[in-house]
């Protein structure tokens, strides 16, 4: 993945999900293809789980959520290891987790940028991501800023 290139992100909204609806639950969910870098997003009411491989599982799911201050969030998760890998591996693939988040987050940002337009509150919502794992070391939350920062740092390289 490394850098985002707009002309390689396909979208997909997953009926009845479109560009305005839902907001609260709306999912993402983000694959992506080792040989050509590009990047799938499928927008929806729920994640697109046929779309990722169970053997690999490098995907990103997001969803928006709402606090108890009726506060909307983005609220991501990776799949780390649930036991079945090495510590070795946990590290290793929480390592390129980490490295790609920015890419990931910049072409759900961007795949649906129409929703900005309709909500433009929401670009300074905060983006968590939650890193699954049975390791404790690997096994965070961490903030990723908000809309507003991709979607700027897209518009900046263009």
């Amino acid at each position: 993945m490394s850098s985002f290139d707009p002309r390689k992100l396909s979208v997909t909204y997953l009926p009845p999900a479109d560009t305005a609806h839902p907001l609260v639950g709306r999912k993402y969910t983000l694959t992506h293809s080792d040989s050509t870098a590009e990047l799938f997003l499928d927008i929806g009411y729920v994640f697109n789980f046929e779309a990722v491989n169970p053997k690999v599982r490098d995907e990103v799911l997001v969803e928006w959520k709402m606090n108890g201050q009726n506060q909307l969030y983005l609220l991501g998760k990776a799949y780390v290891d649930g036991g079945e890998f090495s510590q070795q591996t946990a590290e290793y693939r929480f390592n390129i987790f980490n490295k790609e988040m920015t890419t990931a987050l910049k072409g759900m940002v961007y795949g649906d940028r129409q929703l900005y337009a309709h909500y433009p509150f929401l670009l300074d919502a905060p983006i968590f991501v939650s890193f699954d794992s049975t390791y404790p070391a690997y096994r965070q939350i961490v903030f990723y800023g908000s809309p507003r920062q991709y979607l700027e740092s897209i518009t900046a390289t263009q």
